[in-house]
């Protein structure tokens, strides 16, 4: 890349812009999707901003604590949660937000209804914050069955039936990746405009890597045919290779959750070019029976996950 010329940019196609050309494609579209969208960047660009001063605020500490003028301070990833659920709400286009904080769904007043299900990690590895590893928030959206009441079947629905998921990472810089189900695209945030702007378009997973991104720790504990295996998503993007983890001895049915985890990041995953499975079928096929629901995950580049496939078909037929 130039990066002195593309300095100098004057065409800069910003994530709404995208929206709106993405938004052409559908006569029929009235603008819903676009809005909610811009709320959900509005959301990330606030987090973007808690997140770079977060030690200077103290907004590390834990929930609870008080400050020097004795304000209740809030733990970073509650508040991003808040800040998530204010903004999806006053979009007035959901009607049923998931999100990992949360123990139950939130159901949205029928005044400020729309056709939307959202499910959400508003911090994922928040608890890495004070360290300045990467953090980020992943999100998946539905579709409401027309014509009906919403209820949890609209969210405990197989990960192929999204309409679109992306994540923002928080970290060097702040990195948007999106799909609407016509590729993947990746937009970085420009502080001086304030603005996404496509950075990475029609992202591409290699067919192999030389990357696995696992947490090792864990292996004692792996299932037999991860045993001597092993893994980071973003990078997995963007180099090639895996990401990985699996289920294990303490926890069968591994650690992420199945809708606002393992579903976006395997959507993005597929709609760029890799694959996504679950140790028994393809990920986004899984049809989960509660919210908070978890899977093992192998996600990556198809010859990479082509590899995890087949111990487990090994396996299989010894057993």
């Amino acid at each position: 890349m130039d990066h002195a010329a593309d300095a100098y940019r004057t065409d800069l196609m910003t994530i709404t812009r995208h929206a709106l050309n993405e938004q052409s494609r559908h006569p029929d579209s009235r603008g819903d999707f676009t809005i909610l969208l811009n709320h959900i960047v509005l959301g990330c660009k606030f987090v973007c901003s808690a997140v770079n001063k977060a030690g200077l605020a103290k907004l590390i500490g834990l929930a609870g604590e008080t400050n020097v003028q004795g304000e209740e301070q809030k733990k970073l990833d509650v508040l991003s949660n808040e800040v998530f659920i204010k903004a999806l709400v006053s979009s007035g286009r959901t009607s049923i937000l998931v999100s990992e904080e949360d123990e139950e769904a939130t159901f949205v007043e029928t005044s400020k209804r729309g056709k939307y299900c959202v499910v959400f990690d508003p911090l994922d590895g928040s608890s890495n914050i004070d360290c300045g590893v990467s953090i980020g928030t992943i999100f998946g959206i539905y579709m409401v069955k027309d014509g009906t009441e919403p209820t949890l079947d609209d969210v405990l629905q197989p990960g192929k039936n999204m309409v679109a998921a992306g994540y923002c990472m928080y970290g060097s810089s702040c990195m948007f990746v999106l799909s609407t189900g016509n590729g993947v695209n990746g937009f970085t945030l420009d502080p001086s405009l304030g603005e996404f702007i496509l950075t990475h378009p029609d992202i591409k997973i290699p067919k192999k890597g030389k990357i696995y991104s696992v947490n090792e720790g864990n292996a004692k504990h792996w299932d037999g045919p991860t045993a001597n295996m092993v893994a980071d998503v973003h990078r997995t993007f963007l180099y090639g290779g895996i990401f990985l983890y699996p289920g294990d001895k303490k926890s069968p049915s591994g650690k992420l959750r199945v809708l606002y985890e393992v579903f976006p990041m395997s959507f993005l995953v597929e709609e760029a070019g890799g694959q996504a499975f679950t140790g028994q079928q393809r990920a986004l096929d899984l049809e989960p029976k509660n919210i908070h629901e978890r899977s093992p995950i192998f996600l990556g580049s198809t010859e990479d996950v082509e590899e995890i496939k087949a111990l487990y078909a090994a396996e299989q037929k010894s057993a």
